[in-house]
């Protein structure tokens, strides 16, 4: 081989191990914001935890010192309960923490959000939040579960500590047949963002937060960086409006898997023809 032709893969061979490491770069950018959402869970499930072993605890004195056979059975019901409800967040908890990036699966994403509001119950009720939830029924979405619960937390949690306290959040999924996607849409009653900082928001460790708040969530610049990954894993598109002062809101689209099925099928019988 001559000079001049290995001065001419140079170039390429350069090229290909800058673009292999800035994936990896990317890759463990991703793994960094994972720990870091099952980190910034930590105080809010530790609490969760904690209420709901004191209401293991209490209940079973209940039903230990009292014999009455209905004021037993009420208690044995509600050590179920509790009892399911921890091992639901146990569950969702332990999703958030596995790397599962490729398994895609027929998924209800009106059932991930209420698996999300879960896991944010308490800490909404702590800062006076209400949710307003508008939706009924839509199609399932081609899509890994567990990215789309941190989806769904990154956005809940900057959603919360934009209002601060004594707001609401409003969640609307529904169909949209012109696009044949699933939308999903959280808009928020916070602060809003500033025009000139919104072009800004998904790149990574850009963040308006000094550091976590109080609850420990947020200020790594990474929270919305990893959203826009995770929808556009998901062939899906991501958009954001605000006003300074009003609020700001998130619309998520989603390709509906019985129309990306049709769409298969239909190029198949293209193809036999």
């Amino acid at each position: 081989m001559t000079r001049s032709n290995l001065d001419s893969d140079q170039p390429a061979q350069n090229g290909d191990s800058r673009d292999a490491w800035i994936e990896e770069l990317q890759n463990r950018l991703l793994h960094l914001e994972r720990l870091a959402s099952v980190g910034e869970l930590t105080s809010t499930t530790t609490h969760e935890f904690n209420n709901l072993l004191m209401t293991v605890i209490n209940y079973a004195r209940m039903g230990l010192n009292n014999k009455d056979d209905a004021a037993r059975e009420k208690a044995f019901s509600r050590i179920l309960d509790a009892a399911n409800r921890g091992a639901k967040i146990t569950s969702m908890v332990l999703g958030l923490a596995r790397n599962r990036s490729g398994e895609m699966e027929p998924t209800d994403l009106i059932a991930l959000v209420e698996d999300a509001l879960v896991l944010m119950e308490r800490e909404l009720q702590k800062y006076r939040i209400l949710v307003e939830k508008n939706w009924k029924t839509a199609p399932k979405i081609l899509a890994s579960p567990d990215q789309i619960q941190r989806l769904l937390l990154n956005l809940l949690t900057n959603a919360r500590q934009a209002i601060g306290e004594n707001g609401s959040i409003k969640i609307k999924i529904a169909y949209e047949a012109t696009s044949k996607s699933v939308v999903l849409a959280i808009r928020d009653s916070g602060c809003g963002i500033e025009k000139d900082v919104l072009p800004r928001i998904f790149k990574p460790f850009f963040t308006t937060k000094n550091g976590p708040d109080a609850s420990g969530k947020g200020g790594t610049g990474l929270g919305l960086t990893a959203c826009k990954e995770i929808v556009e894993n998901h062939k899906g598109r991501i958009r954001v409006e605000s006003t300074v002062g009003k609020g700001t809101s998130f619309s998520i689209k989603f390709p509906a898997l019985q129309d990306m099925q049709e769409s298969l099928e239909n190029k198949s019988v293209l193809k036999a023809s």
